[in-house]
């Protein structure tokens, strides 16, 4: 299992993601590093876990369709060494590229996250068949899909990297969805690597995500408290084997 540290940004700030209430979300109060700044909180998640992967939730490109290709460049060209998860609300796979061939040599460190919230069509996930980089979303709040292009009706269609993303359970205290990712794995054999999302309190729950299929999974709140073991990213050397098959 691997732990994938979060940051959602709006408006140049990182923001603390509470059940998917998006009008709700405040700069981050965080006992890791005083402020919302991106990098500063970059730098301390790095130092915390020691992950070489990092998740990027663009607000302002997922709500508003513009996401902050300044801001995500400077991180991402900050620490080139990591691998950067990032949704950016795009609706092709050409909203990517543009960003990835703006870093130059640096967008080869971006792995774009493709949001079922987000995706313009079942044109634009069969697009993505052949992008051995790109990571499929499952976006769900209040235990419904968010998916205006009937993408979770397509399971035949889900990438080799799918993450299931509980909106509901992100920032809520509430424990991570045991039961929906086992139902999704049985839809999509094709699927190797599976990514769960929200509720995670503690390494315990890490581990029952494991225990009920998942490679990876994403974490912001639980981190941000003070009280997350230093170093714990678990499975950090299994890292090359899921998230890594990216590189």
């Amino acid at each position: 299992m691997e732990l994938i540290p979060v940051l959602d940004l709006r408006a140049g700030q990182v923001v603390h993601a509470r059940r998917g209430e998006r009008g709700r979300y405040a700069p981050i109060e965080s006992a890791l590093c005083p402020g919302a700044d991106p990098l500063a909180l970059a730098q301390a998640l790095v130092d915390l876990t020691g992950t070489r992967t990092l998740y990027l939730a663009d607000l302002d490109g997922v709500l508003d369709g513009r996401p902050q290709a300044a801001l995500l460049r400077r991180l991402v060209q900050a620490w080139p060494q990591l691998r950067w998860w990032i949704d950016a609300g795009w609706q092709r796979r050409e909203d990517a590229w543009r960003l990835r061939d703006a870093l130059g040599s640096a967008g080869d460190a971006v792995v774009p996250v493709y949001g079922t919230e987000s995706l313009a069509d079942r044109a634009a996930l069969e697009a993505l068949q052949d992008d051995p980089r790109a990571v499929l979303s499952l976006d769900r709040r209040a235990s419904r899909p968010m998916d205006p292009a009937g993408l979770w009706d397509c399971p035949q269609l889900w990438l080799p990297t799918t993450i299931v993303m509980t909106l509901e359970r992100v920032g809520s205290g509430a424990g991570p969805d045991l039961q929906t990712l086992p139902a999704l794995r049985r839809q999509a054999p094709q699927v190797t690597c599976w990514v769960g999302s929200g509720g995670v309190r503690h390494p315990a729950d890490l581990a029952a995500g494991a225990a009920a299929g998942a490679d990876a999974w994403l974490v912001a709140s639980a981190l941000h408290t003070g009280g997350w073991p230093a170093g714990r990213v678990s499975g950090k050397e299994q890292a090359t084997g899921t998230a890594g098959r990216h590189s």
